[in-house]
């Protein structure tokens, strides 16, 4: 395993709320931006989610494939729409983005893991 993906965006829950409380109409912004780009429309929320984690893996950024692979397993995407979204990714973003890739996998594995787990 490379990295202990639910571990790692349940570290930064802290520096997160730090963040907030620092910075808060920033974050509040930032929240609203958010939930207005999250909202279901002509694509549903878990093809969002499906966006942005081929998006975090272009741009390579470890925090958001956590977050981001965390969200599609909640939102039900399958471990063949997230293959599919990866081929996007690595088409976007060439030889990094190969290695991201196979980073956000780990991750949807571990998230889904963990949820089934729970479910039991």
């Amino acid at each position: 395993m490379h990295n202990n993906w639910p571990e790692l965006a349940a570290g930064l829950s802290p520096a997160l709320k730090e963040l907030r409380a620092g910075a808060p109409e920033v974050m509040k912004g930032f929240s609203a931006l958010a939930r207005a780009a999250l909202e279901a429309k002509a694509l549903d929320v878990k093809t969002k989610e499906l966006i942005a984690l081929a998006i975090a893996v272009a741009i390579r950024c470890d925090a958001c494939v956590a977050f981001h692979a965390e969200a599609a397993v909640k939102q039900g995407a399958t471990r063949d729409e997230v293959m599919e979204t990866m081929g996007m990714a690595v088409y976007m973003g060439a030889g990094p983005a190969v290695m991201y890739a196979a980073q956000a996998i780990e991750a949807y594995d571990q998230f889904a893991a963990t949820q089934t787990a729970k479910a039991a």
